[in-house]
């Protein structure tokens, strides 16, 4: 079998600015007119600020009530329970801004759980803010009546002080439909999904991450939407505690360069995968609209999205990140992180689209990582993974019950049949890149300019399409 060379592709950047953003000169811009911090606060980049958050929490333990990063001053902000001075000397000492907060992050977990308890309620999402020091709950356009009567009487018993309910437009869903793609044949038609980043998996051999419903939705996949499989579910987690798959290339001597094809020539190689800070800067590829960026707003959420298969059912996710990155349907799946290389997150569902915005959930690379045993690329930079454990999330079947199905009612939002999704412009410039279904990607856009002419109709007729991927012969 010839050597395959995978990588992570989109069809078109479709945020000009965002890819602006991923230029060499403004990678260097960033500390080079990084002003000079007040006091003993470092100026940081945002990666050196999560590991920087990472190592304050150990140390204040449960003095510790979150953080977040101004990316203006560049700067961690740590919040600590009101009148623990030590707390306070010992954070500022470590170089963040500190903060005096009234929510320690033990009521605050307290509080989600409450929700958990007396409010789990398809439509319906939260996540801690760390900024207002509450719990912010989001509701759908189809939370209405005696749901939402149920939910705001749970948000109002919790007290004005720790939490907060908001109305978000559009329906929570995960992102299915067209982009560049790998495909799966299912019993009533094709499941489409997208791939998140190559890893090495923990016996060595290639692979990649995606989302935990695609890989509960279908064991084999294949670069064609008619192709023979060439990768195969190991893992699956969904719904549960993360939406994270890890897939297997069938052939041992794929080539699986750990780097984002993130369009318009750039290539942004993926060093090491890094937890989110709320209040970086983070951007999202999808096959759909192409480069997106945007902030994390939110950490450990969970999201009850409405199970497909079963019309009083939810599907809840926990240990999600949140953001108001936009996505629609056929970005689910792909790759979220940094400017300077950082594996972030697999984009797993959320609500909105990229013309009106959106808050757009996310699989932490890291988590995902740690639970399947996987590193990065050709290994040894995953960080995470050295702590794995590969048996703790294992089996694609653990949640396969419920969710084998979940996601596999191919065409939910798809419409057409199995043939629309042919012609996705998948051979240019000897590229797989394909469909690139954002009208904008087009414009003004060279890259995206050569992909739009055949790959407009594709990307968001395919049935029951996930996700998406590429996958091509040959470099970038």
């Amino acid at each position: 079998m010839p050597k395959r060379k995978a990588a992570i592709a989109v069809g078109g950047v479709a945020a000009l600015g965002a890819a602006a953003l991923l230029l060499p000169n403004a990678m260097a811009s960033q500390d080079k007119d990084a002003t000079a911090a007040a006091g003993t606060a470092k100026t940081l980049k945002a990666t050196d600020a999560s590991t920087l958050s990472a190592q304050i929490q150990k140390q204040l333990g449960t003095a510790f009530a979150g953080s977040y990063y101004e990316n203006g001053k560049q700067q961690l902000v740590v919040n600590v329970a009101r009148g623990d001075q030590n707390a306070m000397a010992q954070a500022q000492q470590a170089g963040a801004t500190v903060r005096e907060v009234d929510n320690s992050t033990t009521e605050l977990k307290a509080a989600a759980q409450t929700l958990k308890t007396k409010a789990t309620i398809p439509g319906t999402a939260w996540a801690v803010d760390p900024r207002t020091n509450k719990v912010i709950v989001s509701a759908d356009s189809t939370v209405t009546g005696a749901k939402w009567d149920r939910l705001e009487s749970t948000v109002a018993g919790l007290g004005s002080n720790m939490a907060t309910l908001r109305k978000s437009s559009g329906t929570f869903k995960t992102f299915v439909s067209g982009g560049d793609a790998i495909f799966s044949q299912v019993e009533g038609g094709n499941v489409r999904c997208s791939l998140g980043f190559n890893v090495t998996a923990s016996d060595g051999s290639p692979a990649f991450l995606t989302a935990g419903h695609c890989g509960v939705a279908a064991k084999e996949w294949s670069d064609s939407q008619t192709g023979q499989p060439i990768a195969t579910v190991d893992q699956a987690t969904f719904p549960g505690e993360g939406d994270f798959s890890l897939v297997k290339y069938d052939d041992p001597a794929t080539q699986a360069p750990s780097e984002v094809n993130a369009g318009n020539g750039q290539t942004v190689p993926i060093a090491q995968a890094v937890d989110a800070t709320v209040g970086s800067t983070v951007f999202r590829m999808g096959s759909t609209t192409g480069l997106h960026n945007g902030q994390v707003t939110g950490l450990d959420a969970t999201v009850n999205f409405q199970s497909e298969t079963d019309p009083n059912g939810v599907d809840t996710v926990t240990g999600l990140i949140q953001t108001n990155v936009c996505a629609e349907p056929g970005d689910s799946g792909g790759s979220l992180f940094t400017q300077d290389g950082g594996a972030v997150g697999l984009t797993s569902g959320g609500s909105g689209d990229c013309t009106s915005g959106g808050e757009t959930f996310f699989q932490p690379v890291t988590t995902a990582l740690a639970a399947t045993g996987a590193t990065l690329g050709d290994g040894g930079q995953a960080g995470a993974g050295d702590e794995a454990g590969a048996g703790d999330q294992a089996g694609a079947g653990d949640q396969a019950g419920a969710g084998a199905g979940d996601q596999a009612g191919a065409g939910d939002e798809a419409g057409a049949g199995a043939g629309d999704q042919a012609g996705a412009g998948e051979q240019v410039g000897g590229d797989e890149l394909g469909g690139a279904a954002d009208p904008s990607a087009a414009a003004g856009d060279p890259a995206a300019g050569d992909q739009a002419a055949g790959d407009q109709g594709a990307a968001q007729n395919g049935t029951g399409q996930h996700h998406k991927s590429r996958h091509h012969s040959g470099g970038n």
